[in-house]
């Protein structure tokens, strides 16, 4: 009897087994959901799988039109709808054997927004951008529509983007706060200026590679990233716990090289170390800018402290805003937090029963895995605040001492899942979106390839052609942002990395349909995240606004256009030119030299469209450079207030030349 029931369950398991696989539902991408935005004046492709044989039904709200296609033998099917001008919110029905309908669908314009970390940087969360409370309180715009990638690598294309939320959101307080502010402002500009609902697909990751983002195909014409390529392509299994033991033992090497870590003690946290052959330095601030250039590695920082002793025994709160990478944090020798992430604030409690009548001792752990590092907020960051709101400024000289530097090490062991290897981000977070009908993209991005800029060169144009090859809307409006003022001002002109790179994306402005918006006037020295993102939005909305949209308005800087040598002065001709003047004082950001290649400051004086460039130190000149440098002190400006592009009039080779 029971071998009997047994036979009888398994044969119903195989019936339903193959019930399952024979009658399959019908299935969306996930960028087709409700809330979306489709591309108007066009004919958008919806697509998805089905059991195979069967076809698809598809219904449109908006011109009462029914499409249909027969789902493939692996399942996929697609139709393509036809869109009238912007407008909405309109229903889609989808119908197999059940029923899909999607809501809320607007017809308008999507834009593709990508990039790195400053186009990733949200309005809250790490990014905190100006008045961001503020700005994230008025947001709602229920005609913007909002779609989040997810983080994620794959060494080959796959076909559905990994997203927040299920699918689109509306814009509003809730969904734009941790969402790309450039894109947001972006956004913004133009749906106020137009009121054609928007559409942002944000698919950027922080800290990554153009190459990332480019796919095996375009990169094997570029024999800088053929190879690499390939090897990629060519590792379909991704051994994460191979690595994840080979990591481990490489980091017990790396704490073993720390000193200040004895059997997992903190023996450097003590309050009453002796730090008599401890350095100091300026806090908050980038290691590199602060006598540690280049630097890699473990930094322990201290301090001393004094609590008032009018204040409440209770707990307090210490802020020490961002640090780039990793932090562990003591106070008096106990620990009180740990943070993994260079994008992250770190707000810690300081337990009442820690607390100490007179001195007491904060300690901070900092780990720079890569590029800057340090304990680099604004000193508005670092305090710490007793529940009255009385605060303790803590930006200052702080001790600090350096048990060790990475390149010290044996080379960490790769990991598997690095965004920094070549295609893994166009498989993962651009191809998954290639169907989708766009108007146009924006991207940010450039700082993690400004030691290659030369490369750049032929790198960033061919990605963005690269894309316009995958997506239907071919050859689409592509806008960029020119890389910030950044770090440490020069007192002399000299060679930049930051300016090479700043060159190679002005370059390829001559690639058709492209346009860049310059902000050299509105970054910071010790924050490669300028936080008014709100221009730098605008700017790449006034691009569009003109190109696209067909208003009439200034959308660029002035741009270099002529040199004339004239005896001891170059007179320089640009175009967008009208009402050129200095943005403030005296007009600044001009060199000069002669065939020595020596450049000096240069006095430079406006007429119309034209600039006289000249320098008691070169009879003879030849070149002029303008806000050549990581940092500039530049100021020239158009009547519309937008900020000239750094350039140069000549062609001698730059430091990132032959940098691979």
């Amino acid at each position: 009897m029971k071998s009997c029931r047994f036979a009888a369950l398994l044969c119903l398991a195989v019936t339903l087994g193959c019930s399952i696989s024979l009658f399959a539902e019908v299935t969306l991408p996930a960028v087709i959901s409700n809330n979306m935005v489709l591309q108007q004046k066009a004919t958008p492709a919806l697509w998805g799988t089905a059991t195979a044989g069967k076809t698809v039904t598809v219904q449109t709200s908006w011109d009462k039109r029914t499409y249909q296609a027969k789902a493939d033998q692996n399942g996929n099917w697609k139709v393509h709808v036809k869109t009238a001008a912007y407008g909405g919110p309109y229903t889609i029905t989808i119908t197999e054997d059940h029923t899909i309908t999607l809501e809320n669908v607007l017809i308008g314009d999507v834009w593709l927004c990508s990039g790195q970390s400053n186009m990733e940087m949200p309005l809250a969360g790490w990014g905190k951008i100006l008045n961001y409370e503020q700005e994230i309180a008025h947001a709602n715009h229920p005609d913007i529509r909002l779609l989040q990638a997810i983080h994620v690598t794959a060494n080959q294309p796959i076909t559905n983007l990994k997203i927040r939320n299920s699918g689109w959101d509306v814009c509003s307080p809730e969904t734009v706060a941790e969402f790309s502010s450039v894109a947001y402002f972006f956004a913004r500009e133009l749906y106020e200026k137009t009121k054609i609902p928007i559409g942002l697909i944000h698919s950027s990751w922080g800290g990554t590679i153009a190459e990332a983002w480019t796919s095996y195909e375009t990169l094997q014409q570029l024999p800088d990233f053929a190879a690499a390529a390939q090897k990629i392509k060519a590792t379909p299994n991704v051994d994460q716990k191979a690595f994840e033991q080979m990591f481990a033992e490489w980091n017990q090497q790396r704490l073993a090289a720390d000193k200040g870590m004895v059997n997992g003690k903190a023996v450097r946290a003590a309050a009453e170390l002796n730090t008599a052959d401890w350095k100091t330095m300026p806090v908050p601030g980038l290691v590199e800018e602060n006598g540690l250039p280049g630097f890699d590695g473990v930094i322990w920082f201290k301090r001393s402290l004094s609590i008032p002793e009018n204040w409440p025994a209770e707990d307090l709160t210490l802020n020490l805003g961002p640090i780039d990478d990793d932090d562990i944090t003591w106070f008096n020798g106990e620990q009180i937090g740990a943070t993994n992430g260079w994008n992250k604030e770190r707000i810690y409690t300081i337990p009442a029963r820690l607390i100490k009548k007179g001195t007491n001792h904060l300690t901070v752990r900092v780990t720079d895995n890569s590029n800057a590092g340090g304990i680099y907020g604004t000193p508005a960051q670092l305090f710490i605040r007793n529940g009255a709101g009385q605060r303790i400024e803590l930006p200052g000289n702080w001790l600090y001492k350096v048990p060790y530097a990475l390149k010290d090490l044996p080379p960490a062991p790769q990991n598997p899942n690095n965004p920094n290897r070549p295609t893994v981000l166009y498989n993962a977070m651009i191809h998954p979106i290639i169907n989708y009908t766009i108007k146009g993209a924006i991207w940010y991005q450039g700082e993690s390839n400004a030691g290659r800029a030369y490369q750049y060169r032929q790198l960033f144009p061919a990605m963005i052609k690269d894309w316009r090859s995958k997506f239907p809307s071919g050859n689409f409006p592509f806008y960029f942002v020119q890389l910030a003022n950044f770090m440490k001002r020069a007192d002399q002109p000299g060679p930049s990395a930051w300016a090479e790179l700043r060159e190679a994306q002005l370059m390829t402005t001559q690639l058709s349909n492209t346009g860049m918006a310059t902000i050299i006037d509105i970054g910071d020295a010790k924050d490669i995240h300028p936080k008014n993102k709100q221009e730098v939005g605008r700017r790449l909305a006034l691009i569009a606004l003109n190109r696209d949209y067909k208003k009439n308005i200034e959308y660029s800087g002035p741009r270099y256009k002529t040199q004339k040598i004239t005896g001891d002065r170059i007179v320089l001709t640009f175009d967008h030119a009208a009402g050129m003047k200095a943005g403030e004082g005296k007009l600044s950001g001009f060199a000069i030299a002669g065939a020595d290649r020596k450049f000096y400051w240069a006095e430079a004086t406006i007429n119309g469209s034209t600039i006289t460039v000249k320098a008691p130190e070169v009879k003879q000149p030849v070149a002029v450079r303008y806000a050549w440098a990581d940092n500039p002190d530049a100021n020239l400006v158009n009547a519309a207030g937008l900020p000239a592009s750094p350039f140069r009039t000549d062609q001698w080779d730059g430091i990132t030349k032959g940098v691979k």
